[in-house]
């Protein structure tokens, strides 16, 4: 007798609990109609991350409506962001069972194979969905994420070629294909080359060469590079080291390291961290400082970046500030960059405007204590893929630099590289 008034009082608290979140909902949603509860959960869901209320609106839009594909897909998609694996597989299974070709089903249920590491299992869905709609860029999408993630990269990298081919545009695709790309060779080596001319300020041009080895790790990239440079008539060294640990899908990170024989040429001692975000919206963003030690005081100089992809282009403005702490009054440098994509990660166009001298630009970060004179910049980049294992790249720069207090010069750059991935 108790249980079954414990198990009454359950069933009234449930429909009294049920009753008043229905009656807190916005007037401006019909909750009589399956289409209004459709609404009214994802409003729930999205706006108010309430899965409970938006369970208790799908599940009475599938009463009035039990062959409303979308309500239960979605309900499976809540029973997937609730963890509860079982249920949101019913709920997909029970659509692509009575509609097969209903591609949204089977992007959902591969994304919950995925997302619980059912790599081969969500392969298997997308390969069941692509025999009904075999140019579904939503489903190629997990199918080539499901093998990166089995190690396939080959054919994980075909399937992304393939999409930017057809369509260049996608960020998505084009976010995917440089993560595959990285994943897919575990070894790089690239050498540079930089040639400097100034019209004024010195009489010798500058020249920089760099090598480097890039080794791909478990939780990231980790490079060794050595830079040889021959300026102001002297040559000197630096080794530095380069790592981008990766947290999440979110969060990767950037840290730097360098020494140097020679405080004219190259800082003494260079550091650096980054912390970048891939956000909502084919947004990105870092923060991060970097350290400059010459013979002198060292300098702390603070960056931040913000970047959007907005069809194939990938358009970001980033600013370097160093206190008042370091040098006399606090300065700033601004960069706007405007990338072009017209292949994979590795096929692009770019050009950059800027006013100021930025630390990470090697080839100039000894003129960082001309940092509060005035310097304008305008540089082109080129980098094609020219196989899978060779990337090739050329920049040109031009810079209008105040090196001494009314005397303004010009610098010209022209740098090439080269990369091979194995």
């Amino acid at each position: 007798m108790f249980q079954k008034c414990n198990s009454l009082l359950f069933f009234i608290g449930l429909t009294l609990y049920s009753s008043f979140c229905l009656a807190q909902e916005t007037k401006a949603i019909d909750t009589t109609t399956s289409d209004g509860l459709f609404q009214a959960a994802r409003t729930a869901a999205f706006d108010n991350k309430d899965y409970t209320l938006a369970k208790i609106y799908c599940k009475k839009g599938l009463t009035i409506s039990p062959d409303y594909a979308d309500i239960r897909i979605f309900l499976g998609r809540i029973y997937t962001w609730s963890n509860e694996f079982d249920s949101a597989k019913t709920c997909f299974e029970s659509v692509i069972a009575k509609n097969p070709s209903y591609t949204d089903a089977s992007v959902a249920y591969a994304d919950l194979l995925y997302w619980n590491n059912h790599y081969k299992e969500a392969i298997t869905i997308c390969n069941e969905g692509l025999k009904n709609d075999t140019g579904s860029t939503e489903l190629l999408i997990r199918k080539a994420k499901s093998l990166a993630a089995l190690k396939d990269f080959a054919h994980a990298s075909a399937i992304t070629d393939s999409l930017l081919k057809k369509d260049n545009t996608n960020a998505e695709v084009r976010a995917l294909d440089a993560r595959i790309k990285d994943q897919s060779v575990k070894n790089k080596i690239g050498i540079s080359y930089d040639y400097n001319v100034f019209d004024k300020q010195f009489k010798d041009p500058w020249h920089l060469v760099a090598v480097d080895y890039t080794r791909t790790t478990g939780i990231g990239t980790v490079t060794g590079r050595l830079n040889y440079a021959n300026r102001f008539k002297t040559s000197a060294t630096q080794f530095e080291m380069d790592a981008y640990p990766h947290f999440n899908r979110t969060f990767y990170s950037y840290m730097n390291i360098g020494f140097s024989d020679s405080s004219g040429v190259f800082p003494k001692f260079r550091a650096g961290f980054s912390l970048y975000a891939n956000l909502p919206k084919s947004f990105e963003a870092e923060l991060g400082f970097r350290y400059l030690k010459f013979s002198g005081t060292p300098t702390w100089i603070y960056t931040g970046y913000i970047g959007k992809y907005v069809s194939s282009w990938l358009i970001g403005v980033r600013t370097y500030i160093t206190p008042s702490d370091y040098v006399k009054q606090v300065s700033a440098s601004y960069n706007l960059s405007a990338r072009y994509y017209f292949g994979g990660s590795d096929d692009y166009l770019g050009a950059v405007v800027g006013y100021g001298i930025s630390p990470d630009d090697r080839y100039n970060s000894t003129l960082i204590n001309t940092a509060l004179m005035n310097s304008y910049k305008v540089g082109l980049d080129y980098k094609k893929k020219l196989n899978i294992h060779n990337i090739f790249n050329i920049s040109v720069a031009w810079f209008n630099q105040e090196y001494l207090p009314g005397a303004i010069g010009n610098q010209y750059l022209i740098s090439v590289g080269w990369q091979f991935r194995f």
